[in-house]
C-alpha cells in the first residue's frame, strides 16, 4: 500500500511542525517542495528525513508547490498535506485503501482534528454570491449549523461519515493521479486560498467525485504559517474569491462579488474589534482601487 502513495508537502518556514508532519508519513515516498525557508526547515528536514526528496524553487504560490511535488512522484495517488498537520496511526494507508473502493473519487479527505483533539470542520460548500454575504457580513454566526447561512463553511455537515461533499479543506487531501491526468493540476494562479476550491469545482465537473472519509484522522495545528502574515493573507483569501468568480462565472460576477466584499470590508472596519479594524480598512482601499479584472492581474 505505501508504495501507492506518494507525500506531497510544502513549506515556508514550517518550524516547529514539519519533523511531526513528515514523520508521520514515514513509508511513503515523500516529496518537500520548499518556497524560501530561512528559520532552519531545510537543515532540519536534510538531517532527519534524508529519504525525502527536497525541492526549493521559488515561491510561486502553494498550487505551484503541490505540482511539482506531483511531478516528482511516482504514486497512484498523492497525499497532499499541510506542513502543520500530521497523519495519525495509518491514516494514510486508509485513505488510500478507501480511494481503491471507491474509483470514481479524485479527493478524499480525512476527519481533521485540531491539536486538542476536538473536530475541525472541513466539510464546504463551492462559494456563490449568497454564501460568501454570509461569511463576509457575519450572518453566519446567527446560525452556523444552518446550511441556508453557513453553507460555505459546511454548516450543518456530517463529519461522521462517509458522503460526498462540494469541496473540503486542503489541509489533507488525497488525489487520485488519474483525475489530475485529466483535469489538469492545480491552477497556479491562485497564490494562497482557493486553489482546492477551484479543483474540486473542475473535478466536479468532469464527473469526478470528492468524498469525506471520516475512517482517517489528521491533526491540524491551522494557519501557522499564513497567519504570520495575516494581512498579507486575508487580501489573497479575497483575491481567490474574485479569481474563482472571473474564472468560472464570468467578469461581470466578478465585479459583483468586488463590489459586495467591498461593501462588507466597510462595514466590518467599522464595528469589529479595533485591532482587526486596520486590516479591514486596507483590503477594501485595495478592492476599492481598480476593477477585479486589474486586481487580478496587479502584483502581490
Amino acid at each position: 500500500m505505501a508504495e501507492d502513495v506518494s507525500v506531497v508537502v510544502v513549506t515556508f518556514n514550517a518550524l516547529p511542525w514539519v519533523e511531526r508532519s513528515l514523520d508521520s508519513v514515514r513509508g511513503h515516498e515523500t516529496i518537500m517542495v520548499d518556497h524560501g525557508s530561512t528559520d532552519g526547515t531545510l537543515e532540519l528536514v536534510r538531517e532527519r528525513f534524508p529519504q525525502a526528496t527536497l525541492i526549493e524553487q521559488e515561491n510561486r504560490g502553494l498550487a505551484a508547490g503541490w505540482n511539482t511535488g506531483i511531478r516528482a512522484g511516482s504514486g497512484q495517488y498523492v497525499l497532499l498535506l499541510n506542513s502543520d498537520a500530521w497523519a495519525t496511526d495509518d491514516a494514510v494507508d486508509r485513505l488510500a485503501a478507501f480511494a481503491d473502493d471507491h474509483p470514481d473519487a479524485a479527493v478524499v479527505g480525512p476527519r481533521l482534528l485540531n491539536s486538542d483533539g476536538t473536530l475541525q470542520p472541513s466539510i464546504r460548500g463551492f462559494p456563490t454570491r449568497w454564501r460568501l454575504a454570509t461569511e463576509y457580513f457575519g450572518l453566519r454566526k446567527l446560525a452556523p449549523r444552518s446550511r441556508a447561512l453557513n453553507a460555505f463553511y459546511g454548516g450543518g455537515s456530517d463529519h461522521a461519515s462517509v458522503h460526498e461533499a462540494e469541496f473540503i479543506k486542503g489541509t489533507c487531501l488525497l488525489v487520485r493521479r488519474e483525475a489530475v491526468d485529466e483535469v489538469g493540476p492545480a491552477d497556479e494562479s491562485f497564490f494562497l486560498f482557493s486553489e482546492e476550491v477551484d479543483w474540486c469545482y473542475r473535478f466536479a465537473q468532469a464527473g469526478w467525485k470528492t468524498l469525506f472519509f471520516p475512517g482517517a484522522e489528521v491533526m491540524h495545528v491551522g494557519g501557522a504559517t499564513w497567519r504570520r502574515e495575516f494581512d498579507r493573507g486575508f487580501k489573497e483569501q479575497l483575491r481567490g474569491h474574485v479569481r474563482f468568480f472571473a474564472k468560472h462565472k464570468g467578469p461581470k460576477e466578478a465585479e459583483r462579488i468586488r463590489r459586495l466584499l467591498l461593501t462588507a470590508l466597510r462595514v466590518r472596519a467599522r464595528i469589529m474589534p479595533a485591532e482587526r479594524r486596520q486590516t479591514y480598512r486596507d483590503a477594501a482601499d485595495w478592492l476599492a482601487s481598480s476593477s477585479s479584472a486589474t486586481l487580478l492581474e496587479s502584483s502581490r
